[in-house]
């Protein structure tokens, strides 16, 4: 082994499931080897990582909202009326989430 360029070996396992895409991401490229394959994506293959932090703000904002829509129609259904303050708050939830949702589109450019 101390002829050959690449004289240190990795080994690694992966999952059924895993060992299947990679063989559909390698049937893309015009290599057969797994080591040629492989090599090129750890030195020259990224990774993207999103920050879902807006997504996930968005999201609890649109629970809230779900929430008091919920109260709002158990209130009208048992006899009662919706109260403004009740509208004025689902109101204000659905622009923070607009406001939101322009952040995440706009930072996606």
């Amino acid at each position: 082994m101390a002829n050959r360029k690449r004289n240190i070996q990795m080994k690694f396992y992966v999952t059924e499931e895993e060992k299947r895409l990679i063989d559909e991401k390698m049937a893309q490229f015009p290599t057969r080897r797994y080591g040629a394959y492989l090599r090129k994506m750890a030195i020259d293959g990224y990774i993207i990582q999103l920050d879902t932090a807006d997504i996930k703000r968005m999201n609890a904002a649109l629970s809230a909202i779900g929430r008091n829509i919920n109260q709002i129609a158990k209130r009208v259904n048992a006899g009662g009326g919706a109260y403004k303050a009740d509208m004025r708050e689902i109101q204000e939830r659905l622009d923070e989430i607009w406001q939101l949702q322009r952040r995440i589109l706009s930072s996606g450019r």
